[in-house]
């Protein structure tokens, strides 16, 4: 079916929500880390900012490095952290919480930015997650890591971008950033991918809880962004549906253990009970949760108690996977 060419005025409300939506996360999470309660030093982590991880000094290529204070040299479990926001917005600094439930539990972390869209489209924030991946590789035991002890999380987009990182560890690809990674020889113990947007393409696809107008036009603009207009599956992009390449054959090596969560209310869950079900199928070790009436990234509020409860519940998974 031939796609009717989006309008001017179509675009630019897009643009506008966006924008609307990356001024009120920002702004949420700026007011939040504003909050004593939120410092590192009040939760027991140093916190290291703007760190290159590739060169040129870009805001783009930065990452924080998060570590508990009384780590006291010894080698700590490794999270890198991918942050969610459709692709098109967000950054380390909106998730900052993320990164700090992982360190206050002990865990040294490196939460990245990566470029973009729809200004730097597929596949450019694949080839920072890859990059981003590789500097934690070379460089995270400077800063505490244990790489025998390495994590790979995020959550929505961070969630895809988590995942295709673990795709790549575990199977040859051709695509000279997912070589790359490959050629590291190191695989993480754990993956975390929490309401993850795990294929992008073909946004309108039928799916088991469907969606009211106002959601589908979410997804389609965060697809569009990322792909351009032309949101059909296809070999060249095949990283963009990481889960559709996890589901069409078996890895080379040893998938790391998964811990996969999702909202009933998520207008992403079908994404998360495929991993679940495909990696139960490849005998990897995995827990899926579905919190009843809770919504896209619930996870992050982590001042809730249920939110408490699920951040337990994976830390404990993650500190399994480790042992």
């Amino acid at each position: 079916m031939t796609r009717v060419p989006r309008s001017l005025a179509y675009k630019l409300k897009r643009q506008l929500n966006s924008l609307l939506l990356k001024s009120f996360f920002e702004k949420g999470a700026a007011a939040w880390r504003a909050l004593p309660t939120s410092q590192p030093e009040r939760n027991g982590v140093t916190r290291i900012v703007d760190v290159p991880y590739r060169p040129g000094g870009k805001r783009e290529h930065l990452l924080d490095v998060y570590r508990p204070i009384d780590s006291a040299g010894a080698p700590m479990p490794a999270v890198l952290y991918i942050h969610g926001g459709s692709f098109r917005i967000l950054s380390k600094d909106s998730h900052f919480m993320m990164a700090m439930a992982f360190a206050r539990a002990g865990y040294v972390v490196f939460n990245i930015n990566y470029r973009l869209s729809p200004q730097n489209a597929f596949p450019s924030a694949l080839e920072d997650a890859a990059d981003a991946y590789r500097w934690v590789v070379e460089n995270g035991p400077r800063w505490g890591a244990d790489l025998s002890r390495l994590v790979i999380a995020g959550e929505s987009a961070g969630g895809n971008l988590a995942l295709a990182l673990a795709v790549m560890c575990t199977y040859e690809r051709s695509e000279p950033y997912a070589r790359r990674v490959f050629q590291l020889g190191i695989v993480p113990r754990a993956l975390v991918a929490m309401c993850g947007l795990l294929q992008v393409s073909d946004p309108s696809r039928p799916r088991a809880q469907p969606l009211t107008p106002f959601l589908l036009d979410r997804i389609e603009a965060a697809a569009e962004a990322y792909l351009g207009e032309d949101t059909a599956a296809s070999a060249e992009r095949a990283f963009a549906d990481p889960i559709v390449l996890l589901e069409r054959s078996k890895p080379a090596r040893p998938f790391p253990a998964t811990f996969a969560s999702v909202g009933t209310l998520d207008p992403l869950m079908d994404d998360t009970l495929r991993l679940g079900d495909r990696l139960r199928a490849l005998d990897v070790t995995t827990e899926t949760q579905t919190h009843r009436g809770e919504r896209h990234a619930f996870q992050a509020l982590v001042f809730r108690p249920l939110v408490k409860k699920h951040w337990a519940d994976l830390l404990a998974f993650v500190a399994r996977a480790l042992d």
